[in-house]
């Protein structure tokens, strides 16, 4: 009789564990810096006017996050890029852009060079949502203003393909894909949560997660997602390499993600993103007639705390 109790008693023990519920949430310390570092590995497919156009490309980025002030539901953080790098093999040849190159003749490497420690400001929710970001188009002004052999009309061109990648609206997507993770509410294992996400850039579009919290550990919260994107198809033609382009396009995003427990801060991610469909460049001297064609785009990142 008393093994059948205490066998019970275990057995009601296990299922309260298993069904107690747990809070992530960014516990941050104020003036502690911490840090995101990715590496994002993308592949572009297009065939435009029967010719293969393929671009196979590598991001490597680090940025810090300084908590200036917090209140009971917010952080101010002052965010920086401490190295940015890109390489990409092109049709053409392969280039290489780094925020290291010392080469002022090469002026991609000097606008990487450019928006690296120039600090901007973010205001994060505890649950890791993006509130805003301000601060963002005065680093690419003041960076571009500084290239002196630059015509004004060249550099009105860099300001706004500048602004698409490193602009408040794209850093505030690009943060709000890599750290929205966590719920609004307290979850217990297996619990899922949804988080829709408006993305702006180049390609504005809309992004609906699904998270579900797999393990509870006493250091990490492992958290996996899957996410459907789709672009806005009312969205106006927007300039991209100075041409004017509509995107028609949709996909999906798989996510698996480590939380520290103790911080709320992500110690690291894998994500894996498919999308595919049409691209429309608007009727125009550089592309007369218009045109649409195929493209896809499959990507693999990676991001660690370090």
């Amino acid at each position: 009789m008393k093994k059948i109790l205490m066998t019970g008693l275990l057995a009601i023990g296990a299922v309260t564990g298993y069904g107690q519920k747990v809070k992530p949430a960014l516990k941050l310390i104020k003036d502690n810096s911490y840090y995101l570092s990715t590496t994002a590995h993308s592949v572009v497919k297009q065939t435009i006017n029967g010719q293969v156009n393929n671009i196979d490309m590598t991001i490597d980025g680090k940025m810090s996050f300084k908590v200036l002030n917090a209140n009971d539901s917010l952080y101010y953080m002052e965010v920086n890029y401490t190295k940015v790098g890109m390489k990409m093999q092109l049709p053409t040849g392969n280039v290489t852009f780094d925020s290291d190159n010392k080469d002022t003749t090469n002026i991609m490497a000097r606008i990487m060079s450019g928006i690296t420690n120039k600090p901007f400001t973010a205001t994060l929710t505890r649950s890791g949502r993006i509130r805003s970001i301000e601060n963002a188009e005065n680093m690419i002004t003041s960076m571009i203003d500084g290239f002196k052999e630059v015509p004004a009309e060249k550099k009105e061109q860099l300001k706004t393909q500048l602004s698409q990648s490193f602009g408040s609206g794209a850093l505030k997507s690009n943060l709000e894909m890599a750290m929205s993770v966590l719920p609004e509410v307290p979850v217990s294992k297996n619990d899922r949560w949804t988080i829709n996400n408006n993305l702006q850039g180049a390609m504005s579009a809309k992004m609906v997660s699904v998270y579900q919290l797999m393990d509870v550990t006493p250091q990490s919260f492992v958290i996996h997602g899957n996410a459907t994107i789709e672009t806005d198809n009312t969205a106006d033609y927007k300039i991209v390499s100075n041409l004017p382009m509509k995107y028609n396009m949709k996909g999906t995003m798989v996510s698996d993600v480590i939380v520290d427990r103790a911080t709320g801060w992500i110690s690291s991610s894998k994500v894996k993103q498919n999308i595919d469909g049409t691209v429309a460049i608007k009727d125009s001297p550089q592309a007369p007639g218009g045109i649409t064609f195929p493209m896809s785009i499959t990507s693999e990142t990676s991001t660690t705390d370090h």
